[in-house]
């Protein structure tokens, strides 16, 4: 097997989104190999994920720095040090500057709880009941400047169901969101997803504005 791609993983959180990862290159011939996953939250269990798989672990608070950019300047440097070929945001509650952003430019991916282009930010299972939306999901993204709007990779689709709320919704997207990212970056992995001038390219071909579509 060629060498393996190695990936930094940023998280604030539980780490689901991460176990899938972790849970999907369990397998002996997996092309990615995760080299650390790094935290602004000392108390993120996602870290306790991580260290439970033997991945490398390190910590970088965002409130000992003055502002943003200084942040993020001392996140690239660590992140650098584990010289990955792609770093993936599974749940970092942070908007990442654009200096950040361009340094990583076709190696950053994000995972979003919504089909975006709709409802880019927060709450976005409630805000698709509310706005009666049939369908709702989630979606991979390279990661751009303009949040939560860079091109769109690959994006699970679920039926609204009549007595859904905001909690069952967002259930039934995490089992895709656990499906679809582990996807997405075995892709990138293998040399089959990419970053091009017009947006995100699968197996040499540009995919819709809407990415590789999966509905269930």
């Amino acid at each position: 097997m060629s060498q393996p791609c190695d990936v930094v993983v940023l998280l604030s959180g539980t780490g689901s989104n991460l176990q899938a990862l972790i849970d999907s290159t369990a397998t002996g011939d997996s092309p990615v190999r995760i080299s650390a996953v790094i935290s602004n939250r000392a108390d993120a269990y996602g870290l306790q994920r991580a260290r439970d798989a033997g991945i490398a672990t390190r910590t970088l608070d965002h409130k000992a720095f003055e502002g943003r950019e200084a942040f993020d300047a001392a996140l690239v440097e660590l992140i650098d040090t584990f010289n990955p070929k792609l770093v993936v945001l599974a749940g970092f509650m942070r908007i990442l500057s654009a200096g950040f952003v361009r340094h990583y430019q076709g190696r950053l991916l994000n995972i979003h709880p919504s089909l975006l282009p709709k409802y880019k930010g927060l709450h976005t299972h409630q805000r698709a009941l509310d706005a009666g939306d049939r369908e709702h999901g989630c979606s991979v993204h390279f990661v751009t400047e303009e949040l939560d709007g860079g091109p769109l990779v690959v994006q699970a689709v679920i039926p609204v169901e009549l007595h859904d709320s905001a909690q069952s919704l967002a259930h039934r997207v995490h089992a895709q969101e656990h499906r679809i990212y582990p996807m997405a970056v075995r892709w990138f992995a293998q040399g089959r997803l990419s970053l091009g001038e017009q947006g995100a390219m699968l197996d040499g071909q540009l995919l819709a504005a809407s990415g590789h579509l999966i509905r269930n």
